[in-house]
């Protein structure tokens, strides 16, 4: 399994957010080549700003993995994930960040800052940007041109 294969999965959490009508971003996390979490946003469903894909399915692998280290995990993730994303990432020591689409406004893996490269911070975050990004920029196109009409 790749890359592509495990993005594909996100993809289809974000499908879930956009039929449940939020902002369509999936996150998996794989660890071992094998999901251990997903979610997808529900940011506008819950209504509550902190309900990003990645916040979610970092909560849900904790749980499950029984620790808040995720050292040998990866993030796959639709797209590139914002500030404070970047810092729970951070915070659970994910090795690999894996996203589709850049995000120009939010994003703060490679587009506004390289949070997750910073030497100053005491992990380093390997990242890889643009798997399936047509895809994953055409669920977020389609989602803000049905909303803005």
């Amino acid at each position: 399994m790749n890359d592509e294969f495990f993005m594909n999965f996100a993809l289809k959490m974000a499908g879930k957010a956009y039929k449940k009508d939020d902002v369509p971003i999936g996150a998996v996390i794989v660890r071992n080549g094998k999901v251990i979490s997903s979610a997808y946003n529900t940011k506008n469903i819950k209504k509550c700003a902190i309900n990003h894909a990645e916040i979610i399915a970092i909560k849900r692998a904790c749980r499950k993995l029984g620790t808040w280290h995720l050292d040998d995990c990866v993030l796959y993730v639709t797209m590139e994930p914002c500030l404070m994303c970047c810092g729970a990432i951070l915070q659970a020591r994910i090795k690999r960040v894996v996203y589709g689409t850049k995000c120009a406004k939010f994003g703060y893996a490679e587009s506004l800052g390289e949070v997750l490269h910073s030497k100053k911070n005491n992990h380093i975050v390997d990242v890889v940007g643009g798997v399936l990004e047509n895809d994953c920029s055409c669920i977020l196109k389609k989602f803000f041109l049905n909303k803005r009409g």
